[in-house]
């Protein structure tokens, strides 16, 4: 018999993932754009709702990008066996690495998801598919038979650095759990983007707070090797389990105000009194690029200050620009668990979301039958 309350924590559940698939196709569009007004320019009213990526990027360095590994092209590389971008991932899609100006997502249209969430979807099959309970093993397999199928399984047409470094290992030889490396972004934002999903389906199946924290920080040193960012996750995770769990809606401030300042020493609230804009706290104060020490004080602050309105939230990250597509990823799960289905009708309007919601749904399902076992 499933109680009332497990039934609220799906809800709540199901609500942070899509809003985490909302946050990711809003964002998309101008993914990457590091000047606020080059947003405008293409956008005159900047980023209101779904768009298509445009053909012209003003900022892209996508062709500086090694495709032979992690991290950007380096003039004494040793060749390797195979060409990374095109013969191992993203295959048929490497010529769009050496034009500039080309969009990090070329093509995708409005309602469409970049690679990462694509990532939290295989995550979330591979959940389902052992029965609600999460395998390393059969993550890693899965994640490589996504990654290197032919034709690819997904429309985008860039692969963080994280990718790059992992196939590039593979491809040396190394087992598949030693295969993350890492670069001088390994430390970055894209790294908690299936860590979210992770945990509130750990939460489901009734595990507790330790050993949702320890198989998170396994998951993500797959990818992710880096001890400050698992500190991070850390405290993401934490955050998640109490928003979870807590039945005030008024006690989430303090909880994330808690959770920020221990994770960061600074006070949101503080900063919020300041009253400055939104890009003189994301874009100056705190760079708006993927790095973990700027990007997760960004979250927090658009979490603390837009904590009632979170399809507000997600439109200001996406006019942030910077690396607003894995930044929103995680804020779009924190205020999902806060205020539920608050950007359904932007959830409706992406390309999958009959295949989301199935997935969403049978996720959920098969994580809280663990717990009814």
């Amino acid at each position: 018999m499933i109680l009332e309350t497990e039934v609220n924590l799906k809800s709540k559940v199901i609500s942070a993932i899509k809003h985490l698939f909302v946050a990711d196709s809003l964002s998309m569009p101008v993914h990457w754009f590091y000047r606020v007004s080059d947003i405008y320019s293409l956008f005159p009213n900047g980023i209101s709702n779904l768009e298509d990526a445009p053909p012209y990027h003003p900022g892209s360095i996508m062709s500086l990008h090694s495709t032979d590994g992690g991290g950007r092209k380096k003039n004494d590389q040793a060749s390797r066996p195979s060409k990374i971008v095109g013969e191992v991932i993203l295959k048929g899609k490497e010529d769009y690495w050496d034009q500039p100006n080309i969009h990090y997502h070329q093509g995708m249209v409005a309602g469409d998801n970049t690679l990462n969430a694509h990532c939290v979807r295989l995550l979330m099959r591979t959940i389902s598919s052992t029965g609600g309970t999460y395998d390393k093993t059969a993550f890693l397999k899965a994640y490589i038979e996504f990654m290197t199928s032919d034709p690819p399984l997904h429309r985008d047409t860039y692969a963080e650095s994280y990718h790059r470094e992992f196939f590039a290992n593979l491809d040396r030889g190394l087992p598949p759990e030693n295969c993350g490396g890492k670069t001088h972004d390994t430390a970055s934002i894209g790294g908690l983007v299936t860590i979210g999903p992770l945990a509130l389906s750990l939460f489901l199946s009734g595990l507790k707070l330790p050993e949702v924290r320890k198989i998170c920080s396994e998951h993500l040193k797959l990818t992710h090797p880096d001890e400050h960012l698992q500190h991070i996750s850390d405290s993401y995770v934490t955050l998640l389990e109490g928003l979870l769990f807590m039945n005030k809606e008024n006690d989430s401030a303090e909880l994330i105000e808690v959770v920020g300042e221990a994770s960061t020493g600074i006070s949101m609230k503080e900063l919020i009194q300041r009253h400055w804009s939104d890009s003189e706290v994301v874009g100056a104060k705190f760079s708006s690029a993927c790095y973990i020490t700027d990007s997760w004080p960004s979250v927090l602050y658009l979490v603390s200050k837009y904590l009632g309105d979170p399809k507000r939230a997600l439109l200001v990250n996406a006019n942030l620009g910077g690396d607003n597509v894995h930044r929103g990823a995680v804020l779009g799960t924190i205020l999902g668990l806060v205020r539920p289905l608050e950007a359904v009708s932007f959830f409706n309007q992406l390309i999958e979301n009959e295949a989301l919601t199935r997935e969403i749904e049978m996720f959920c399902k098969s994580s809280q039958s663990l717990k009814e076992a």
